[in-house]
């Protein structure tokens, strides 16, 4: 690979220019204050290479809301005349004009035109340079930058320039200002209590025996299968809750979409828990697999990675949709998974393989995949070096990144993320395919039981992500998640030690990808244990113990995106109505540490809508458990979308696509929840409210409600 090296530098002589012709700049980027986790270092040697990307300016970005609005209004002329994916594209492409001039500008800056390639979409131009010509291009200097708390090391500038004359056609140049911090979530949140101390493979005794004394006598003149819902939640107890029917259709391309990081399901606990609890769906009933860059299937019973969160998903879907099909969207392989798990990573390799654009278009500053964040997929491989075409499948990061040997391999590829990764993947057990762009078709409705904290995303590429679930909207698709669990704040220990935001701790941190006005967010509610299936619910809130003694779901408002217009009227009625006494701040990318309300009063309200999240019981590692989270009430609902997209396709009719803007102008057909609050931060967090409120949203689903609404739409 030394080799390599030279005959790099001697294409860069070969086809490098004369002495560009001087332009007049402008700062087009500058840090605001140096970064808090980051040591600025050494210079980087001028003869070091670095991967250059330049995002271009899409059009008609600022358009999308309004175009999703015109298919998805129940109002609207247009209500399911869905896009088709190309004409998706082709709304947001950038104009010929902005790849004409950006392209002179490198030509005239001497970065020959046959080092310059463009993303199919041409979203954005990509080139190697040295460093000495990008400090030119951009007049700025590079520098190495240590992580205070890890081995990190990445490179970036204070500020950079470009010409004034392109200003507005380029949006973002990497490597730049950004230097994504290095932050841990919670790979996997307790939220279940363990029923049982008996041996793996034996389930705990249902409700209706030994639980038999304390159920409520109000409930004792109930069929036996909901007689105990207020200790136990299980199939029939969720269908009576919300008057789901048993399901019968099965039509086809309706599969019920969930997207997996990190957790696997194991076989035997699904089929121990079709046993128990849903006999009506057959042994050996498991998910259609879409796996995505080497992900595993499933996993061994006793395996690390069978940590619940998969098997509790696909338990929840089948035991309502089924004969209907689960579609297992499962992410990465073993080598990336759980170091992606580890860190502020979601999404971007699943809209990968549903969207073959989405691997390298450009918003919000952010170009395909964040090598800062993401997997880096072989990214090199597929540029021009220097006049010379890559084979196909050839890795290429290694001998000619930079001169300087003291670097790591990989180093200006992946900014030094210890974690980005190649696909191909070298590593023993590693994928060893090529990055999967556009290979599957998404589902009419996905449901995502994760999440993190917004503050844990730069803005860019949060924005960047919300915009292809706009796109999705678009096509008709339902996208529905989690919205947390841990009320107005964060896990503990993410920022600050209670979750919180604030040099204090005080201020409430919204949650990702809730806060994206394109989705819909779920929170979770719960029955009391002397209640039945026929009470109203309240807020789920209890005390796991440890870390989440305040297990609650999540709710607030985001301090990146502003209240869309669908939501405006019911958010300043909870407003009207909830007499909060909290300071709050109007503003967005709030600074923290000098702001002294606790809650962004102009931020997108989450969540949409509300459904059971508590004492659900199901297997995993062959031992019956409760669980509890907003991780539950995601599928829940999404699982009446599936049906209700049943009856309309039954019907000759399309999917309910993107539901929000239908549910906020016919808040009737959901269950109001009026009870309970989401604490956090040393507060009582946001109390519900009739009408819409940040715990529960709109409320749970009422199932005939909402079919016989859906079913009314065009």
């Amino acid at each position: 690979m030394l080799l390599s090296q030279l005959a790099v530098a001697a294409a860069f002589v070969a086809i490098s220019n004369a002495a560009p012709a001087p332009l007049a700049h402008a700062l087009h980027e500058k840090r605001d204050a140096p970064a808090t986790d980051w040591v600025k270092g050494a210079r980087v040697e001028g003869d070091a290479i670095l991967p250059m990307r330049i995002g271009l300016t899409q059009t008609n970005l600022d358009k999308g809301y309004d175009y999703l609005m015109e298919v998805s209004d129940p109002d609207s002329d247009k209500y399911g005349q869905y896009w088709s994916m190309e004409e998706v594209h082709n709304a947001f492409a950038p104009p010929k004009e902005t790849v004409r001039m950006v392209r002179e500008w490198l030509t005239v800056s001497g970065i020959h035109g046959s080092r310059v390639i463009q993303s199919d979409n041409y979203g954005w131009l990509a080139f190697n340079a040295t460093a000495v010509e990008a400090e030119r291009l951009l007049n700025t200097e590079y520098h190495e930058h240590e992580h205070k708390h890890s081995a990190s090391v990445r490179v970036g500038c204070d500020e950079y320039h470009i010409p004034k004359h392109i200003q507005e056609h380029i949006d973002y140049i990497t490597p730049g200002i950004k230097l994504t911090p290095v932050v841990k979530r919670s790979v996997k949140v307790k939220r279940e209590s363990s029923l049982s101390s008996k041996p793996a493979g034996r389930v705990s005794t249902p409700a209706g025996s030994d639980d038999l004394q304390s159920i409520s006598p109000s409930a004792m003149n109930l069929p036996p299968d909901i007689r105990g819902c207020g200790l136990n939640i299980t199939p029939p107890c969720i269908k009576a809750l919300y008057q789901i029917p048993n399901a019968t259709l099965k039509s086809p391309g309706n599969s019920l979409g969930l997207y997996e990081q990190g957790s696997y399901f194991n076989k035997q606990d699904l089929d121990s828990f079709y046993a128990e609890y849903a006999p009506y769906v057959p042994q050996g009933t498991y998910p259609v697999p879409q796996l995505i860059d080497g992900a595993n299937y499933s996993v061994s019973l006793n395996s690390s990675f069978n940590s619940g969160e998969a098997n509790i998903d696909i338990d929840m879907a089948y035991s309502l949709i089924y004969p209907q099909t689960v579609t297992l969207y499962q992410t990465d392989d073993q080598i990336y998974e759980p170091e992606e798990v580890a860190t502020t990573n979601l999404f971007n390799t699943f809209l990968d393989a549903l969207d073959g654009s989405y691997c390298n278009y450009t918003a919000f500053g952010e170009t395909g995949d964040d090598p800062a964040i993401d997997p880096v997929c072989g990214f090199l491989s597929n540029l021009s070096s220097f006049g010379r075409t890559m084979k196909s499948g050839e890795v290429v990061g290694i001998g000619y990144i930079t001169f300087a040997e003291k670097f790591r391999p990989q180093f200006y590829i992946s900014q030094a993320n210890e974690i980005s990764q190649i696909y191909p993947d070298p590593a023993p057990g590693g994928y060893k395919g090529q990055r999967q762009c556009g290979v599957y078709k998404p589902t009419n409705v996905i449901s995502a039981s994760y999440g993190q904290a917004e503050a844990d995303l730069p803005i860019k590429y949060s924005k960047r992500q919300c915009n292809e679930f706009m796109k999705l909207g678009l096509q008709g698709h339902s996208i529905l998640v989690a919205s947390g669990d841990y009320g107005v704040s964060s896990f503990p220990g993410d920022k600050e030690a209670n979750g919180c935001l604030g040099p204090d701790g005080l201020i409430f941190s919204p949650q990702y990808p809730s806060n994206c006005p394109y989705i819909t967010s779920v929170g979770a509610t719960m029955l009391y244990a002397h209640q039945t299936v026929y009470t109203p619910e309240s807020v789920m809130h209890v005390n796991l113990s440890g870390t989440a003694q305040n297990f609650t779901t999540a709710g607030g408002f985001s301090n990146y995106y502003g209240q869309p217009a669908y939501q405006k009227a019911a958010v300043a009625k909870y407003f009207a109505e909830a007499n909060l006494s909290y300071p709050y701040y109007s503003e967005f990318s709030v600074n923290v540490n000098k702001t002294k309300g606790i809650y962004n009063r102009i931020g997108r309200g989450y969540p949409d809508v509300a459904a059971n999240g508590a004492m659900f019981r199901a297997q995993t590692g062959g031992t019956d458990f409760h669980f509890y989270g907003s991780s539950l009430a995601s599928p829940l609902f999404a699982s009446v979308l599936t049906l209700i997209n049943e009856e309309r396709f039954k019907a000759g009719k399309g999917p309910v696509g993107f539901v929000n803007p239908t549910l906020y102008k016919n808040p009737e057909v959901l269950n109001d929840i009026t009870n309970g609050t989401n604490v956090g931060c040393g507060t009582q967090g946001f109390h519900t409210a009739r009408g819409w409120d940040p715990a529960t949203g709109l409320g749970t689903p009422n199932y005939p409600d909402m079919l016989q609404l859906f079913m009314s739409l065009p």
